[in-house]
């Protein structure tokens, strides 16, 4: 087996010279990104912080009932945030959410726009398919690498490198909407005279809205799963005590944090849960 091993693929070594070669090259498009990722951090970070704990317990609980119409989920979310209250991991809380949003503005915002191109371009969905696939089975803390890399500690890595896990999802969702959307809807609307923009505006994005919401909920549920690997390279929020209390094996710290944890993904799991109809 010797002859094999040593005509080795250069995989790696090739990697780490187009990451040097982007370091080298990119670097202020890299500094632009950081700087984006930031200010719309700061800007998720302060509206969630700077109000009293009650005002965005009540946000939150009007939001439940604006989209499930049910007392049952809307007091669920309350009680859930005031558990967070009482175990004192109000601030963290805050964070993680602030990383989980900030991760839904940018999928949602490239995930769709590509998810309605691939469905009325089934050449380039093919094409995509087994980017997607490895953006997905990659294991999560290969992606810490190059963020550390190009934006160094904090947040914003935290950030990359949740997007590039989690941007599969509302592709694929969307795609699978639009490309579901019913033959006879889509030929009625022609026989009617609608245009392109017409079509994908009122009859393909209607139609694929729980498909496009299923997304959303995805994005949601991996980005936070995605919270406790984000803290390893020094982001804020629930990831850190789970880290601290893995690092001093103490079992205390890393329930109550990670059922803080488990507690935050029922609440947003139950507030865009697609209903049934």
């Amino acid at each position: 087996m010797d002859w094999l091993t040593d005509n080795k693929i250069p995989v790696g070594d090739v990697a780490e010279t187009v990451f040097d070669w982007m370091n080298d090259n990119l670097a202020v498009l890299f500094d632009w990104l950081s700087n984006v990722m930031e200010a719309l951090i700061d800007a998720i970070l302060w509206v969630l912080e700077t109000p009293h704990p009650f005002l965005v317990i009540a946000a939150f609980a009007g939001l439940t009932w604006a989209l499930q119409r049910s007392w049952k989920t809307t007091g669920f979310v309350v009680l859930g945030f005031l558990f967070i209250i009482n175990q004192d991991y109000w601030e963290e809380t805050m964070q993680s959410l602030t990383l989980v949003l900030s991760a839904c503005v940018v999928c949602m915002g490239i995930g769709v726009p590509i998810g309605i191109a691939a469905a009325h371009r089934p050449r380039l969905y093919r094409a995509m398919v087994p980017v997607l696939d490895l953006m997905q089975t990659l294991p999560t803390f290969v992606y810490l690498i190059p963020a550390i890399v190009f934006f160094g500690i904090g947040m914003v890595p935290g950030l990359i490198a949740t997007v590039i896990f989690v941007l599969p999802a509302p592709i694929r969702l969307t795609y699978l909407g639009i490309a579901s959307t019913p033959t006879a809807l889509l030929e009625a609307a022609e026989a009617f005279g609608a245009s392109k923009r017409q079509v994908l505006f009122k009859v393909e994005l209607p139609s694929a809205l729980p498909q496009i919401m299923a997304g959303l909920n995805q994005t949601i549920m991996l980005s936070l799963s995605m919270v406790v690997i984000a803290a390893l390279v020094g982001a804020s929020g629930l990831g850190v005590p789970v880290i601290r209390a893995l690092n001093t094996v103490n079992t205390s710290l890393g329930f109550e944090s990670g059922f803080v944890i488990v507690v935050v993904a029922i609440m947003l799991d139950r507030m865009l849960r697609v209903r049934q109809k």
